[in-house]
Formats: structure tokens, sequence, C-alpha cells
């Protein structure tokens, strides 16, 4: 990894443990407060030790993507947790074959970048 794009991941890693320690829940409710900044540690750790070995420049970017979206969103919403995507059209139908299949590449292709570790990791 080259030296400055070690040095952003680092940065982001400092931010989120920043933002943590700072961070007030929505319901301004101290058990809700903290379980939200456990969650934040706790998700940023696992990701960050969960992607250490990658080495693919664009898989890299994608990673810092991810991390600066979910931080920005995080912030604006006051919610730590990853919002859901919205379902595409008859996203819960109980057909079979092929229209179940086409369904599945659809929900796949919306994901927003900020949800793509989040299954892996959940």
């Amino acid at each position: 990894m080259p030296p400055a794009t070690r040095q952003k991941v680092l940065g982001l890693y400092r931010k989120i443990f920043q933002i943590a320690k700072k961070w007030q829940s929505a319901s301004g409710q101290i058990e809700e407060t903290t379980k939200e900044k456990e969650y934040i540690i706790n998700e940023a750790r696992t990701l960050f030790r969960k992607n250490k070995n990658v080495t693919d420049p664009k898989l890299i970017k994608q990673c810092i993507e991810e991390c600066e979206a979910r931080i920005e969103i995080g912030l604006h919403y006051n919610i730590p947790y990853p919002r859901p995507i919205h379902l595409p059209p008859m996203g819960l139908a109980h057909k079979q074959g092929r229209a179940l299949r086409q369904q599945e590449k659809l929900r796949k292709i919306s994901k927003p970048i900020y949800l793509k570790s989040h299954d892996e990791v959940s």
C-alpha cells in the first residue's frame, strides 16, 4: 500500500474513534448513547481488521469510499447504523425461477456503497 493511502486509511480509523468518543444519540439517553458508541467502535474494528490484508488498489479505494460515505451519512442523520436501501419494484414478490433471479440481481445492483460490507459482517 502506498504511504499516502496508508495515511488516509489510518486517518479515517482515527476519525471514527474521535467521532465515537464525542457521539451523542438522537434520543439523548445515556444507555442509547453508550450502545451506539460501542457499535461504532466494534464495527470499525471489525471492518478494518477484515480488510487489513487487501492489496488491490481498486478494492482499497472502494473501502475508503465506503468508510467516508458511512461517516458522512452517520453524522448527517445522527444514526451510526447503516441506513436500509429502498427495495426495487416487486422486491417482495414470491415468484420462482427467472423472475426471482432478476429481483436478486436488481437488489444487488441497487445496493449503495455504504452497505457493501454490512452484509458480510452482520
